[in-house]
């Protein structure tokens, strides 16, 4: 059958090959430990699927292929560690650009719009039914971490002027941290069972784990740095609550379906201009009481 095709196209049909296989392996891998037996079959679905289409390639090709070790390896580390859901749709999202080639093959190899069909359509409502847990705490996780950035990251930047003095500002900081993740982790507790939910403990759980986490990644520059530099340990906890909200940014709206930019922007700008006012609130405050530590 390869005697039909472009030598152009039969380098696409080789390149999508490769990868209907891996990313099979990939789906059949990860239904071995995902919890939930819904979940389970959606991504065994998703493996035949893959597979069939790999089956169709190979009639042009005529190759037997293995899938990628590291390919594999990788996104079961990141399903592992960031959730299934999270795992298998940055996947899907890093084949976006195979759709181009779908087009390419469309005039010469008539299975293309039919799996181009299929990977657009059927494989999007799948990737729609997995349900995971963790997701389920995205909201609480979202209201630790913004409390924790906002909060934090005022009193530190506040701290740093007024104390001038790494260890204080950390010491400072960690009462206040410890504190609040469990008086944000009781009120979400509480709100939760006013609301009659029975899944009370785990919510409360994941807002404290997110603000503590946070706490102690605003905390570790100063605890690191010498006394004296008090400045730098501002500037690197600034570039931390970046990277955080980066970080968390980028994971919910790959696992979500949500926009990236608007939510970095909000969360950023909200943060570093409390945590700039802050810093100007402890420098009036040190000059105008006085205090020298």
């Amino acid at each position: 059958m390869t005697n039909n095709v472009s030598a152009q196209a039969l380098e696409i049909i080789k390149k999508m090959q490769q990868s209907e296989l891996t990313e099979s392996v990939i789906y059949a891998e990860i239904a071995k430990f995902a919890k939930g037996d819904n979940n389970k079959e959606t991504l065994i679905r998703l493996a035949k699927e893959e597979k069939a289409h790999y089956e169709i390639w190979k009639r042009y090709t005529g190759i037997e292929m293995k899938p990628e070790k590291f390919k594999v390896f990788k996104y079961k580390l990141l399903a592992r560690i960031f959730g299934f859901t999270f795992a298998v749709k940055l996947m899907e999202k890093g084949e976006e650009n195979s759709q181009d080639e779908y087009d390419r093959l469309a005039g010469e190899v008539e299975e293309s719009v039919m799996i181009k069909q299929q990977e657009e359509e059927h494989e999007n409502a799948l990737l729609g039914m997995l349900d995971e847990e963790r997701l389920q705490y995205v909201g609480s996780m979202v209201l630790g971490l913004n409390d924790a950035l906002v909060e934090l990251t005022g009193s530190l930047a506040g701290f740093t002027f007024a104390m001038q003095n790494t260890r204080l500002i950390a010491l400072s900081g960690l009462i206040i941290g410890i504190s609040a993740t469990f008086s944000m982790a009781s009120s979400e507790f509480l709100a939760a069972r006013s609301e009659g939910r029975d899944d009370a403990l785990k919510s409360c759980a994941y807002t404290g784990t997110a603000y503590l986490i946070t706490v102690i990644l605003l905390i570790a520059p100063y605890l690191l740095l010498s006394n004296s530099q008090y400045i730098l340990a501002l500037v690197l906890m600034l570039g931390i609550v970046i990277l955080i909200i980066a970080g968390f940014t980028y994971y919910t709206s790959v696992a979500q379906d949500q926009p990236f930019k608007s939510r970095f922007v909000e969360m950023a700008v909200i943060s570093i201009s409390v945590a700039v006012i802050s810093f100007f609130v402890g420098v009036a405050a040190k000059y105008f009481l006085g205090v020298d530590l």
